[in-house]
């Protein structure tokens, strides 16, 4: 909980009453190894903040697996159009590996939003996110996969670290083989 905090009042202070508002519906859970967190075809209804762990989001492509996107420590985690929509997800969220969260109910998510210091929060949030969201996808076009590679090796080490090379190679686009020359390339 302490780290959830600490990420909360990097974007917004907090005075005590929020804090104990998040301690209440944040609710700690635990993901098996490949646990699938949010089905494709279901209503997604909680946001999540890994505390440790990997989890994958991916979509199917012709019973391909391809990774949109691998989430580590201390970042939020949910179906954005599945849950502010309250519609049916079209991707796929998997556990790579153990991963504890804390995880927030679309029904607790909407008391807390009665804070206006949490409101804030969330606001500043979606900001940040939707910016980055923005500048990954106009930059990760035009690179070629190597520059991909190098970009999430700067960028998102925790990735690299974690992630399962298939995943990685997944996600810049690429065959394992060509990762793999991609990796040897640059050491």
């Amino acid at each position: 909980m302490r780290e959830l905090l600490h990420v909360i009042n990097s974007f917004q202070k907090l005075d005590e009453e929020t804090e104990e508002a998040i301690k209440k519906y944040f609710v700690e859970e635990k993901f098996k190894r490949n646990e699938v967190i949010i089905e494709e075809g279901k209503i997604c209804d909680k946001i999540y903040f890994i505390q440790s762990g990997t989890i994958r989001r991916f979509s199917m492509d012709e019973n391909i697996e391809v990774t949109k996107w691998i989430y580590t420590d201390n970042q939020f985690v949910t179906s954005m159009s599945s849950f502010f929509e309250q519609k049916t997800s079209f991707e796929i969220f998997q556990a790579s590996e153990e991963t504890t969260v804390y995880s927030l109910s679309f029904d607790d998510e909407q008391i807390l939003l009665s804070y206006p210091l949490f409101s804030s929060f969330h606001l500043k949030l979606l900001r940040r996110y939707l910016s980055k969201i923005n500048e990954f996808h106009h930059q990760f076009r035009l690179m070629s996969a190597q520059e991909k590679y190098l970009y999430l090796l700067k960028s998102f080490p925790q990735i690299i670290k974690k992630a399962k090379l298939k995943d990685i190679a997944s996600l810049i686009g690429v065959s394992q083989e060509t990762l793999s020359r991609i990796r040897a390339s640059i050491t």
